[in-house]
């Protein structure tokens, strides 16, 4: 599943997101989201997440 759509994305649900000073280095940081905080349908770069630990980033993988 896509971290692009919003639809995708549950609260609870583990994620590995990417916050902003690692997007150049692409590293990922896992965790749970608590907190949906784009408001659109879609984002290109993943839809932003805060998780249950503050961390704020964007959804690239949703783990199963």
């Amino acid at each position: 599943m896509s971290g692009t759509q919003r639809e995708n994305i549950k609260l609870g649900q583990k994620v590995r997101v990417v916050q902003k000073q690692d997007q150049r280095t692409g590293k990922l940081t896992e965790g749970v989201v608590s907190k949906i905080l784009t408001n659109s349908a879609a984002h290109p770069h993943g839809i932003k997440v805060m998780l249950e630990d503050g961390i704020v980033g964007r959804v690239k993988e949703i783990v199963n």
